[in-house]
């Protein structure tokens, strides 16, 4: 309920996406509830109008995770076992839809250059990419173009994409392995359950062995990260106008699943999509009581610089996503008593003010804080910034609303999304709760954390 009500059962929508200056590989998912983890997600790939680095062939490498149950029921399971004790069937990891136990073979020609675009489509579960023999240039990471980096395999979150160049060899006496591994950094390791390894093949030839390489250690291979990659097209670190900060926190009820939140309350769906609030509140739009305390509302002010600066004291690391816009990620530290707890201590990074790494989804470490920067140049945007896991759906959430009286001014708003509102039973204009001015009779209460 941020910016639409939804497709009722038995409807239809048509998004008409102005894709503009971008170019580069996405994926497109159900927002509501657990509904991507039951496989509403696809990929996405927006050619460039002009190919800026040379390559022969594209190939497509999907990973996600899968489970035998539902997973609200899943979740449900894992709250009554220790993570020695995992359930056999607690996930599989899929590689381009297919059980990755079951070896997929990605055809390769001597000397062909190909780029090979990866991503994290899963709910709460990483994966790492190797080629070994074979040397990775990363070229793109969440559909920014990047200075070309090289890498020993990549390591993604849910929610993260990365295009790589990989020249194939000048010989076809080997195939070789890609190795796929899907972990959950949440869990201690446990043989057979996590780390879960997916071997597929790099196929030179068919029936030609497999090369084979000593394993080696991860802190021994060069991955790629937001303090060693570069954008191609150089912006500068913009200083900050408004900090807005935002404190993972949490609250654990008697009973049922904990909930999640990034400041004073849980993220919660109310009854009118908040992009209508904004649209049909005149100047009380730009107060965010009006839209209820679970919607999480931030109203920025246009073109101002903003940075958010996310904190996370716990033992779990978070992909936070931001909708609508990349986002200079400026720095990286320690937040919390990692020592205390066992855990590793994050180092403090700065990111190069003449050029920081820009993307959508950034891992909000352990015991760790993030800056990120950008400016509000979207008038009229409704965005959500939240965790990529199932924390979303429990609340790990905020809402940005920017110039929403420049919004008034210039938004159409599709009758078609209008009428699915109307067919689920959900007002379209009013606060919150679909009532005037700040009467939110109708709303539950907001969860306080």
């Amino acid at each position: 309920m941020v910016t639409e009500c939804g497709i009722p059962p038995g409807g239809q929508y048509t998004y008409m996406i102005d894709t503009g200056e971008q170019h580069g590989l996405y994926f497109i998912h159900g927002h509501y509830g657990l509904e991507m983890s039951e496989g509403l997600r696809a990929p996405f790939i927006i050619q460039e109008k002009e190919q800026s680095t040379e390559y022969d062939e594209d190939i497509l490498l999907t990973l996600e995770d899968w489970g035998q149950q539902p997973e609200g029921e899943l979740i449900e399971r894992l709250k009554q076992v220790s993570t020695d004790s995992l359930p056999n069937d607690y996930k599989t990891g899929l590689v381009n839809g297919i059980n990755g136990n079951i070896s997929q073979t990605v055809q390769f020609e001597c000397n062909r250059r190909y780029r090979i675009r990866v991503l994290n489509i899963g709910l709460d579960q990483s994966f790492k990419v190797q080629i070994p023999g074979h040397t990775m240039h990363v070229i793109e990471a969440d559909g920014v173009t990047t200075k070309p980096l090289r890498v020993d395999g990549l390591d993604l979150a849910p929610g993260q994409r990365y295009s790589v160049i990989v020249q194939a060899l000048e010989s076809d006496e080997f195939n070789y392995g890609l190795n796929v591994t899907m972990y959950a950094d949440f869990l201690d390791p446990v043989p057979g359950l996590t780390p879960r390894y997916y071997p597929q093949v790099i196929e030179y030839r068919k029936g030609a062995s497999m090369r084979e390489y000593a394993q080696q250690s991860d802190d021994a291979l060069v991955w790629p990260d937001d303090f060693t990659l570069e954008p191609r097209d150089e912006c500068e670190m913009g200083s900050a106008d408004r900090v807005i900060e935002l404190n993972k926190r949490n609250y654990l009820p008697g009973m049922g699943l904990p909930y999640y939140g990034l400041g004073n309350t849980s993220y919660a769906s109310v009854r009118v999509p908040t992009m209508l609030s904004a649209l049909t509140m005149g100047d009380l739009a730009r107060d965010p009581l009006v839209y209820g305390p679970q919607s999480s509302v931030i109203v920025l002010n246009y073109m101002e610089n903003v940075e958010l600066v996310v904190r996370n004291g716990m033992n779990r690391s978070h992909p936070m996503h931001v909708h609508s816009r990349v986002f200079q990620v400026v720095e990286r530290g320690p937040w919390g008593d990692a020592q205390a707890m066992g855990k590793r201590v994050v180092p403090l990074q700065v990111a190069r003010p003449n050029n920081p790494m820009r993307r959508d989804t950034v891992v909000l470490p352990e015991f760790g804080y993030i800056k990120l920067r950008f400016k509000a140049d979207l008038p009229g945007a409704v965005s959500i910034v939240h965790c990529h896991t199932e924390h979303l759906a429990q609340g790990m959430a905020v809402v940005l609303v920017e110039a929403p009286r420049v919004l008034q001014q210039n938004a159409r708003v599709p009758q078609a999304l209008l009428d699915n509102c109307r067919a689920l039973g959900f007002p379209i204009s009013g606060n919150g709760a679909g009532n005037q001015g700040y009467d939110l009779t109708g709303l539950p209460p907001a969860i306080a954390l």
